[in-house]
């Protein structure tokens, strides 16, 4: 958030909502300090404050004294207030989670689901198994985060291009949730999800990353400035999808030919070993053998990532990111894979944009996509603008 001290005279007086982020996010703690960062008076900083501590949002240093110790007049953001739930679909996984106001997850669940399943048939499941991981938890739910791959229309909460999950595009996935808990869906694409995860942590401190989902399929999130770029249509980051020489006409499942992913994605990858009379069922089957010390799947994992990087390379030329981040089930073998990314990422990018660049494993593992899925959630549930609705509607 910008500077709220800045151009106080002509801005808006700061409202609850920044109040509260400014305390979420650790830039102040009482109300003088409130003060000081906003040049409210302390009868405005008083009241909003009340207002914040009536619908439990903020706590005062005395209810915590007890617990924490924490001195009479400290303000301490409520991680109990709500929760938030976190769901990541994968083309042959779902995982989900309930967490905190902080992203602390609370419960969680994670299963595979028959590839090419529909949407009325796992939204149910889905739903039936946030039913269970809710049992018991009191604070309300907020807010409901959830990735597809492909690309989603954040507006009207649905997918608008997935080769992937067949059958999903143009169904609204908001009414699923309508019966679980009265709160609003927010959708994003699976790579991008993956890069909000890395604001949580990790990269969070570095302010442009690019982030790579290697999967079954491939996919980039894209940070710069401290923000997830979606893009116009929300399809940035679709690298696997980038027409290739090295690919020639082979077929992609997206309906193309010659995509990256025809030759690096992770079911292309699956589909050479069964070539080679080495079949697996998954990709994460592959890196598991890879990690075993199996000599021809490391192999096509560093052959993967040395065709990433070569595309990736010149994303790295365009962005001059200070990291790129390795995340998705080939990212569990990041030693192998990323061997072969910075191969070619350092025979074909720019000498400048690589002096300084930084290969980094995905900071959350396995657990990125509902981590980012909550991060996704809590983005919009905590900012001011959506704080000051909820607060003008509960009068």
């Amino acid at each position: 958030m910008t500077q709220l001290v800045e151009n106080r005279e002509t801005a808006a007086p700061a409202t609850a909502g920044e109040l509260l982020e400014l305390v979420r996010t650790g830039r102040a703690s009482t109300r003088s300090q409130l003060r000081a960062l906003t040049g409210l008076s302390r009868t405005a900083v008083t009241a909003r404050v009340s207002s914040l501590t009536s619908a439990g949002l903020l706590l005062l240093g005395e209810e915590l004294a007890s617990t924490g110790g924490r001195p009479p007049g400290a303000l301490v953001f409520n991680k109990d207030a709500g929760v938030v739930l976190a769901v990541a679909i994968g083309r042959s996984r779902t995982q989900l989670a309930v967490l905190d106001l902080d992203g602390q997850e609370l419960a969680a669940d994670s299963r595979d689901h028959e590839v090419g399943v529909g949407p009325d048939e796992l939204m149910a499941e889905i739903v039936g198994r946030f039913r269970v991981l809710l049992d018991g938890v009191e604070p309300p739910v907020l807010g409901i985060g959830l990735s597809l791959p492909g690309t989603l229309d954040p507006a009207l909460g649905l997918s608008i291009g997935s080769p992937v999950m067949s059958g999903w595009d143009g169904v609204p996935l908001a009414p699923y949730f309508a019966d679980l808990a009265p709160a609003p869906l927010f959708v994003g694409n699976d790579a991008d999800v993956l890069a909000r995860s890395e604001l949580l942590g990790g990269a969070g401190e570095l302010d442009d990353v690019l982030v790579v989902k290697a999967s079954t399929g491939l996919g980039l999130g894209i940070i710069a400035g401290g923000r997830v770029l979606s893009g116009h249509l929300g399809a940035a980051g679709e690298i696997g999808h980038t027409v290739v020489d090295a690919a020639g006409d082979l077929p992609c499942r997206c309906g193309a030919v010659g995509c990256l992913e025809t030759i690096a994605g992770g079911w292309a990858l699956v589909a050479r070993m069964a070539e080679a009379g080495h079949p697996v069922g998954h990709v994460r089957e592959l890196v598991a053998l890879a990690l075993q010390g199996d000599s021809a799947a490391r192999g096509l994992l560093r052959d993967s990532g040395r065709e990433l990087g070569q595309v990736l390379a010149v994303a790295i030329n365009l962005f001059n990111p200070a990291a790129v981040v390795i995340g998705g089930d080939m990212g569990a073998a990041f030693d192998f894979y990323v061997a072969g990314v910075r191969e070619s990422v350092y025979r074909r990018a720019a000498p400048l944009a690589t002096r300084d660049l930084k290969f980094l494993p995905a900071t959350h593992g396995a657990r990125a996509g509902v981590v980012g899925c909550a991060a996704l959630a809590l983005d919009h549930v905590l900012s001011p603008v959506a704080v000051d609705s909820r607060l003008a509607a509960q009068g």
